[in-house]
């Protein structure tokens, strides 16, 4: 090969593995693999973020909601804020010998999922009542933090800070490089979400918005406190989460992310345009987990997470479902590998 020929293919290689090596770079969803899902959203944000466009979404406008459970970390064999108040529960059960014969009280100190389950939300609230109330706000964040860096996952081994999806910390990282204001809509205690949040998500506490219960203020030796008591004020789950997007941020989002049939209304609030003139662009996305082996596989029949009417449903209005076990290059973050 002549010597200038030599040099332009040299140079011809050096500068594609240069773009190659660019594109990658510049990949905001690396742990997605190149599928419908991944294209169809970074479709969408492209086209509201260009200036000019037909579809451009002011900054002020661009909301996006995210479910916690489900969607952005498991949430199998059972909520993880139930294991955490079973753990509170069981730390608290020398002061409260009655327990080891009151339901729930009875099965969350024997471990048993199946008979908290059975006792419907009226046992669900007792045990989240005992374990979450009657305590200052920070004497819970410092309950929720130590449970968190010492507490292992059932079957994964892993503290449920690494049970998070890479594919999703990649997403939220992408929307707010793009000006997307995220936001946590969760059926979860906003409280507990509250305080790992930004460590995890980059989602600061003002932007959590969950089940609540109420609280008071008091001074307790000339130091103000916040005391949490056992009154329910809102269930952020299902028609409650609309209710609590309409509090907490006064704006419609732009685009939604859930997993199960608890995040419907609020991709329905989300996606259903309010009127005929309403042609601003909306997006809502189902996380469906499909992958028994890095994760697990679930969807119409799970007692936990179920996804029945807003699997149909997604199909009707063209929510894009995240097939989990295609769309996914990897599930966890790498460094929760071994942890």
């Amino acid at each position: 090969m002549p010597l200038k020929h030599f040099a332009a293919a040299l140079l011809f290689g050096v500068c594609g593995l240069s773009i190659a090596g660019a594109h990658a770079a510049t990949d905001p969803l690396p742990s997605w693999n190149d599928s419908t899902a991944k294209t169809s959203v970074m479709a969408f944000v492209e086209k509201v973020t260009q200036e000019g466009s037909p579809d451009f979404i002011p900054v002020a406008q661009r909301i996006a909601t995210f479910d916690n459970d489900g969607t952005l970390w498991s949430e199998q064999p059972v909520y993880f804020q139930g294991i955490f108040a079973i753990d509170q529960i069981s730390a608290m059960a020398k002061d409260h010998p009655e327990w080891k014969t009151q339901e729930p009280f009875k099965s969350a100190l024997s471990g048993d999922i199946a008979g908290i389950m059975a006792s419907g939300m009226e046992g669900l609230a007792k045990i989240i009542a005992a374990s979450h109330a009657n305590m200052t706000a920070e004497e819970f964040s410092s309950a929720v933090s130590n449970w968190l860096a010492t507490a292992k996952h059932p079957t994964s081994g892993k503290t449920f800070d690494k049970m998070v999806f890479q594919p999703m910390l990649e997403l939220l990282d992408y929307l707010r490089a793009n000006d997307f204001k995220t936001y946590i809509v969760s059926g979860g205690g906003i409280d507990f979400m509250r305080v790992f949040a930004e460590r995890v998500y980059g989602i600061p506490p003002e932007q959590v918005i969950g089940s609540t219960i109420d609280a008071q203020y008091e001074l307790r030796d000339g130091v103000p406190v916040i005391l949490k008591t056992p009154k329910l004020v809102l269930i952020d789950d299902k028609a409650g989460k609309p209710v609590g997007i309409y509090r907490h941020i006064g704006r419609r989002p732009v685009f939604a992310a859930g997993n199960s049939d608890g995040d419907l209304q609020m991709l329905q609030y989300t996606t259903i345009p309010r009127s005929a003139d309403d042609k601003t662009p909306r997006f809502g996305l189902i996380v469906h987990h499909t992958d028994g082996k890095r994760e697990w596989a679930y969807d119409r029949k799970s007692h936990i997470g179920q996804l029945n009417e807003a699997l149909d449903e997604a199909r009707q209005r063209g929510w894009m479902i995240v097939d989990m076990q295609k769309d996914w290059r990897q599930v966890y973050p790498e460094h929760a590998a071994n942890n």
